[in-house]
């Protein structure tokens, strides 16, 4: 007896002591806070304990919650820096102050999506010559792991903060870091981005749980869902099998067997990746988003759902964030060839279709594509178009952003016009306009003859006595060339549609 009393005394200090103040790791030396925004700090400690902050020499204390949890807002200021952050506790006095060090005070934007979005800046057409360059202490990196999981979570996986260098840069996405090299340089403020990126996934696993059971028209996620769940063993048992074929394949001496890709299921889940990935930000005051995803939701069955729950997502995000209609700057897939299986024009008109939510706008990226690579090397144009939409929306400068967008299509007897907005010096690229169909009363459409008239195209086929409807661009891999006098191309559109 006396000797279990002894290792129960020696047990109770361990039980008593207080909890350390922590910090999520999202807030951490280096970082770049949104100017203009108060400054959210927060974290846990012991319960009920007294927490200090000072930041910009204010100070400002708040009370631990019982469980420990704590939560305050500084002054929001100008753009500047480097700052030191210092957070107290006062039930830990032998704890020392945690202390952030090189703070810089500017704008700070989200960039997600799947793997165009992720794909690194040493693997771009301009990475001999940028990568090099990519010293500068006022753009700031955040790469977030990859984690997919059932709930939300209130803390990321990140080696943290660090400025913009060779090193830094060259695995971080490119389009995210040619965006900020473009704000930074036109904006003279510093520039924090967040690369929270996974290839290979479907919009739902980015939305929040919640947000797509609230919308009935978005009952078909959960039953793709399901029925990929539902083949998960018979998946598990095909990549043993595969694999079982790479060891013996390279057991033999032989080439190595290649396989189709198959999505990692987690990373397909509806809100998965909210959950693992955006959700701890949103205590974070950000500027804005960058997005850049669509291919994996190209499948037949999936392309026409897209902009429902594309706009659901970006609604959300936004009210979770609680800032307001922030700028959500997103990338219209490209031109690849892909397979009958997959719709990738019916995804591109999803997304134009999402410019019907404010403070939103679309980079169009018809003309850089790769027909023969779903990864295509020019992402310096993807991240300066995404800039320029950024000043304009974000920053209030008057520049073009966005080529000629379809606006109607009016029939004219034997032909049917087509009227853009944003047309100014509609002009094709190498010769005669091409890329456009027109179709009559039963909807099957033939190939048009296509001429500029100031503003509009005028387009007719001898196949279609009466043109009701005009398209352009409508395939996987289009040939089109439709631009403005700014050189940003025409987004292909289906008046059918």
């Amino acid at each position: 007896m006396k000797l279990r009393r002894f290792f129960l005394l020696a047990l109770l200090p361990c039980a008593v002591l207080p909890a350390q103040i922590t910090l999520p790791h999202l807030l951490s030396s280096h970082m770049v806070v949104q100017r203009n925004l108060p400054v959210h700090v927060w974290g846990t400690a012991a319960a009920n304990e007294e927490v200090s902050v000072t930041f910009r020499g204010e100070t400002r204390s708040v009370q631990a919650t019982p469980l420990g949890r704590w939560s305050l807002y500084l002054k929001p200021g100008e753009a500047g820096g480097p700052f030191q952050m210092t957070v107290r506790g006062s039930a830990t006095p032998a704890q020392p102050p945690l202390v952030l060090s090189d703070i810089l005070v500017g704008d700070v934007w989200l960039a997600s999506g799947q793997s165009n979005m992720e794909f690194p800046l040493s693997r771009a057409a301009t990475a001999a010559r940028d990568i090099p360059r990519a010293d500068n202490d006022r753009i700031r990196l955040l790469m977030v792991k990859k984690r997919a999981i059932d709930y939300a979570q209130d803390d990321i996986e990140t080696g943290g903060w660090a400025a913009s260098s060779p090193a830094t840069a060259r695995d971080f996405s490119a389009v995210a870091w040619y965006f900020a090299r473009a704000i930074e340089e036109r904006e003279h403020v510093p520039v924090g981005v967040i690369d929270s990126t996974w290839g290979g996934t479907v919009v739902e696993a980015w939305t929040r749980m919640t947000a797509l059971g609230a919308n009935a028209a978005l009952a078909p996620v959960f039953a793709s869902w399901g029925q990929m769940t539902d083949h998960e063993v018979a998946a598990q048992l095909e990549d043993k099998d595969e694999q079982r074929q790479r060891d013996q394949a390279k057991a033999e001496g032989k080439p190595i067997p290649q396989f189709p890709w198959h999505p990692q299921l987690d990373s397909w889940g509806p809100g998965m990746l909210w959950n693992g990935m955006i959700a701890p930000f949103t205590p974070f005051p950000i500027r804005g988003v960058i997005w850049y995803q669509g291919e994996s939701n190209s499948k037949l069955d999936r392309a026409p759902l897209y902009s429902r729950i594309f706009k659901t997502m970006i609604e959300d995000w936004r009210h979770e964030w609680s800032i307001g209609d922030f700028p959500f700057l997103f990338v219209q897939i490209s031109n690849f060839k892909s397979t009958p299986e997959e719709d990738w024009a019916t995804v591109r008109e999803q997304q134009l279709k999402t410019l019907a939510l404010r403070n939103t706008a679309m980079a169009v990226t018809i003309d850089i594509g790769n027909p023969d690579d779903v990864h295509p090397t020019d992402k310096v144009d993807v991240g300066d178009r995404l800039a320029r939409a950024a000043r304009v929306l974000s920053y209030g400068e008057q520049v073009d952003y966005t080529g000629p967008v379809f606006r109607q299509a009016t029939p004219e007897g034997s032909s049917i016009r087509a009227w853009f907005d944003n047309a100014h010096g509609l002009m094709a690229r190498n010769g005669t306009v091409t890329g456009f169909e027109v179709a009559g009363q039963n909807g099957k459409f033939y190939p048009a003859t296509a001429t500029i008239e100031n503003t509009t195209i005028l387009a007719s086929s001898p196949s279609v006595p009466l043109p009701l409807y005009v398209r352009y661009g409508w395939a996987n891999s289009p040939q089109c060339n439709l631009f403005d006098d700014e050189g940003l191309p025409a987004s292909p559109f289906n008046s059918a549609e």
